[in-house]
């Protein structure tokens, strides 16, 4: 289980749950994934997840640290 953060947004426009990884924002064009249900959208935000970090430390890459999101 990875400690990355995620969020869900339902997406009028879409008709779908967009997912945006925080951590990710300054690398990866976002929202990066989505899905018809909330459920459906989480198991694709950690799919995708699972994908950037074995990329990134397969090509020796940075990888970003999990944090905690301040909430205002």
């Amino acid at each position: 289980m990875n400690r990355y953060s995620m969020i869900v947004q339902w997406s009028d426009e879409d008709q779908l749950f967009l997912v945006t990884i925080p951590e990710f924002a300054d690398l990866v064009v976002m929202p990066c994934t989505h899905g018809k249900t909330r459920e459906e959208a989480i198991h694709n935000g950690e799919e995708v997840i699972e994908m950037y970090l074995e990329a990134w430390q397969a090509e020796g890459e940075m990888i970003p640290e999990p944090r905690t999101l301040q909430v205002a």
